[in-house]
């Protein structure tokens, strides 16, 4: 037996024992029926209730499970079923319940696997499952008319909703879900030529897109819609810390600095492995196998899909061994200026209700390895440089100024002989009088006139100013220098803050507290360590006082080392690995 699904059989059931305890069994409950998460209410969104729907019927069908075809989980589940029927609004709708009511895209989250769940149902010659099979059919048939008309909020929530569509059109034949879903398609792919996703999410939201473009390509007749699939795994090969956490400093989304490993990712490279024969997508889909603790999303539920999809055995696909080693550029080719220099072509002068730009999208990256040590290259994002050296996480270098003021994201980035270099200028100006011609019609002289009325866009520009920042990264076996530069400006209040994971200790000869978790490195080092493993961080200096740049913000959950410049400045940072 292939030993993650035995693992995956073992985990599932070790899950029911105690999802039982949490199903709402007062029939008086507006909740019957439903799992209990941590918010002390039972929901319907896909990583709740249907989730764990999910786990009972991988569980219910399966011979290997201990409670293959047990009466007292079915009935649990066909309460779960009931539960879901009477959660679902008029619209057919589900609420994702921390926000998003009433919500299509939450719904084919939902839609995604509770589909697949009726499928494995169904498919079972057992005359007792089939009610609670017909409850989650009729579920999903109510859903129909909120897919065929519901809108998105993110760039992955189309593809969530073109796999669902994809999804029920295998169940109810209606053309209406392929036209439907044609009209997303017809949107176009967002994704670099090295695998990126809009939202860059690593920790989340590449597996989402990645499995739901998997099923919309293969039920839509629609393979090229996989190339964007392989590209994201190929490029999540190098996107993963030598501990097994992925890289997330960058992510556009919720991810961002949080930890997450590849489990996600299992069932999606299982799949397009058996699909492409591909002996790397084999070897990470052994390696994301081996990290799962429990089952994703019910839409990328692990079991469920092994169970629902059984050509999906890779057992006798040749392994590629997994790099530990290299230097990968991501994006460094992607035309991200000439992209953004269209924006004002396009018309909607950079408003998107209820979603996000993403103007980092396809900016440059670099990933660099050598056995336990990972280290990450940025533009765009609030921190530019992180590094993994055995235990010692530094998660985060960052910059910010006076000038902006706030976080400095640099924008431009080269690579000349080894050294990476980043770059950007920074401007700000001052709003000239609205010229009269442009003014609104006033009855008289007193008269209010709010800020928020007026035709602000019609100001002309005054005493632009600029401003210049550059890093130099250099990498090398032992240490790593970083060298930060302004321009000639003066009196630019600078902070150069070292992020660092909570769990470490930090120690410095000049090291002057400034608060919970936060310290000013005044001069000469500071150390860090994790049990035996540590880094030194050369470069201290204290020109100005200020604790905190104006806007600027850190997260709780880590430690900070600041080091304050004034510009202008010339500052190398050398980071040793002990």
């Amino acid at each position: 037996m292939d030993p993650i699904y035995k693992k995956l059989v073992q985990n599932n059931d070790a899950h029911i024992v105690s999802t039982l305890q949490l199903q709402v069994n007062d029939p008086a409950s507006k909740y019957f029926g439903g799992i209990i998460d941590d918010t002390g209410i039972a929901r319907a969104n896909h990583l709740n209730t249907p989730r764990v729907m999910a786990e009972w019927a991988s569980a219910l069908v399966n011979p290997e499970s201990r409670y293959y075809r047990d009466e007292a989980l079915l009935a649990a589940f066909d309460r779960a079923a009931d539960f879901m029927l009477n959660r679902q609004h008029a619209d057919g709708t589900i609420t994702l319940g921390s926000t998003n009511f009433n919500s299509p895209p939450d719904t084919a989250f939902v839609v995604g696997g509770v589909t697949q769940i009726y499928q494995l149902l169904e498919a079972r010659v057992w005359a007792a499952v089939k009610p609670a099979a017909a409850k989650v059919k009729l579920f999903l048939e109510r859903t129909i008319p909120a897919m065929l008309t519901g809108g998105c909020h993110t760039p992955n929530h189309r593809w969530v909703i073109t796999a669902a569509l994809a999804l029920l059109h295998e169940i109810f034949p209606l053309p209406e879900l392929v036209a439907r879903a044609e009209e997303w398609l017809a949107e176009g792919v967002d994704i670099t030529e090295d695998g990126e996703w809009t939202e860059r999410s690593n920790g989340i939201y590449n597996a989402v897109s990645d499995i739901a473009l998997y099923h919309t390509a293969r039920l839509l007749n629609r393979p090229e819609w996989m190339e964007g699939v392989r590209r994201n795994l190929r490029m999540m090969v190098y996107l993963v810390h030598p501990s097994g956490e992925v890289v997330t400093d960058y992510s556009g989304r919720q991810d961002f600095g949080h930890s997450f490993d590849m489990a996600p990712y299992f069932l999606i490279y299982r799949l397009m492995a058996a699909h492409d024969k591909d002996p790397l997508f084999a070897a990470m889909s052994d390696y994301a196998g081996s990290v799962i603790q429990r089952s994703d999303a019910v839409n990328n539920h692990a079991l469920l899909g092994l169970l629902l999809f059984p050509e999906a055995d890779i057992a006798d696909l040749e392994r590629a061994p997994l790099p530990d080693s290299y230097v990968k550029v991501i994006n460094g080719r992607h035309p991200l200026s000439e992209h953004l220099q269209q924006i004002d072509r396009v018309g909607h002068h950079m408003k998107i209700e209820h979603s996000s730009m993403h103007l980092a999208f396809g900016a440059p990256l670099v990933r660099i390895r050598e056995k336990d040590t990972s280290a990450t290259i940025m533009t765009r994002t609030p921190s530019f440089f992180s590094l993994r050296h055995g235990q010692v996480r530094l998660l985060g270098v960052k910059v910010s100024t006076s000038f902006s003021p706030g976080i400095v994201k640099f924008d431009d980035f080269s690579v000349e002989q080894g050294i990476y270099k980043l770059g950007v200028e920074m401007q700000k100006g001052y709003n000239g009088p609205i010229p009269h011609p442009f003014l609104p019609e006033r009855s008289g002289a007193a008269e209010i006139s709010p800020w928020y009325l007026l035709p602000h866009q019609h100001r002309s520009m005054t005493h632009l100013q600029t401003h210049k920042l550059q890093a130099a990264i250099m990498p090398g076996a032992s240490e790593w220098k970083i060298c930060v530069q302004s321009d000639e400006r003066e009196d630019v209040y600078t902070q150069v803050t070292f992020i660092f994971g909570a769990e470490g200790s930090i120690i410095g000869n000049d090291l002057q507290a400034a608060g919970e978790g936060k310290y000013m490195l005044k001069s000469g080092s500071v150390r860090y360590a994790v049990n035996g493993d540590a880094i030194e961080i050369t470069g201290g200096a204290y020109e100005h006082w200020l604790p905190v740049n104006r806007e600027d913000q850190h997260p709780a959950g880590c430690q900070y080392v600041h080091v304050n410049l004034l510009t202008p400045f010339e500052r190398t940072f050398t980071i040793r690995m002990l």
